[in-house]
């Protein structure tokens, strides 16, 4: 992990690339504002402006990490009301982002994404992924097994859980049910009442933490030729091959949202399935195809905790919402704002 003086030095020299025509630029490194002390203060002149940037460094850009930088960041902003207070990190994802732009703050990290809206300067760079992911220390929380944990606390975000009743819920052993646990106490993602039960306290946080660690094509795709255009009724036949051969099996991507949102069209199927997918492809006469030319992409699950929680639509199963957004949020094809539709419309978190 980067030093925070190391993060400090690469935030101020990409501030400098991205206003190339400042001048009288001055740099203060661990500087006092009032009773405040601030990583960075930069001052400059564009045009006939005056410009004061104040930067919170934060070696991890996580939701509670970027919450603790916005309370510091209102105080100094009291102090000194002419300056513009900025959030940096190493990376700061969707979720850190939403809830520094809420707060009128600005932010910076150096993966390449920034929004700095101050006097009549406006630059927004966004999208850009995590260009250090190895050395976020939540890897751990998102390893197969104990995404099991987490994937069970977000589909059923409201309930409050006995240690037991968790591990029991996500396939797992006692132990390593309340070594996730823990992390997630670390962070402040989950609480407990008063019976030590296990509550969510963050499910957006979570999810998006999840999905900075994840994609869809963790798992191997095998894909096919389909000699009709896709249907419901082509979906089923796919469901009742995968029964025939005792497998389970969970629609996710397009075809597992146009069974959540039945308004939408899926041009392709994706299908997590159990097991090798050639008997299945046997019996509904389909030959493989190369990803960018098939239309059924059978995915084998990087780990059978995908099939936690299907939910059953007009007969056919889906993976639980939150994996079908993990799933999504990565798709090329308008998946991170599908993701977003699914989350508004029906995830309540």
């Amino acid at each position: 992990m980067l030093k925070s003086s190391e993060i400090r030095r690469q935030v101020a020299q990409r501030l400098r690339e991205l206003f190339p025509g400042a001048r009288s630029w001055e740099e203060s490194a661990d500087a006092r504002i009032g009773s405040q002390a601030v990583d960075l203060v930069v001052k400059f002149r564009l045009g006939t402006e005056e410009h004061v940037l104040v930067v919170e460094v934060t070696s991890l850009g996580q939701p509670r990490q970027i919450r603790e930088a916005v309370t510091r960041l209102s105080e100094i902003r009291r102090e000194l009301p002419a300056a513009y207070p900025v959030a940096a990190a190493v990376y700061i994802g969707p979720q850190s982002a939403r809830i520094l732009k809420t707060n009128t703050l600005g932010f910076i990290d150096l993966s390449g994404n920034c929004h700095l809206a101050f006097g009549s300067v406006l630059i927004e760079k966004e999208g850009k992924r995590n260009v250090r992911p190895s050395t976020r220390p939540l890897r751990s929380l998102f390893a197969p097994r104990a995404t099991r944990v987490v994937r069970v606390l977000l589909a059923e975000a409201g309930r409050a859980w006995r240690l037991e009743e968790l591990a029991r819920a996500a396939e797992v052993s006692l132990g390593h049910s309340h070594n996730v646990v823990r992390r997630l106490e670390d962070v402040a993602w989950v609480e407990r009442d008063d019976h030590q039960r296990i509550r969510l306290g963050k499910p957006a946080d979570l999810l998006e933490s999840w999905c900075e660690s994840y994609s869809y094509r963790d798992n191997e795709s095998t894909s096919y030729f389909v000699p009709e255009r896709v249907t419901r009724k082509f979906m089923g036949d796919v469901a009742r091959a995968a029964a025939a051969e005792g497998r389970r099996y969970a629609f996710t991507l397009n075809a597992g949202l146009s069974l959540v949102a039945p308004h939408l069209r899926a041009p392709s199927i994706h299908c997590y399935l159990e097991g090798d997918p050639a008997p299945i492809a046997a019996a509904l006469q389909l030959r493989p195809a190369a990803e960018a030319d098939g239309t059924l992409h059978v995915l084998a699950p990087y780990d059978p905790g995908v099939f936690y929680g299907v939910l059953e639509k007009g007969g056919l199963k889906v993976v639980c919402l939150p994996q079908l957004y993990a799933d999504l949020a990565h798709y090329e094809r308008r998946g991170r704002e599908q993701a977003e539709h699914l989350r508004r419309e029906a995830m309540g978190y």
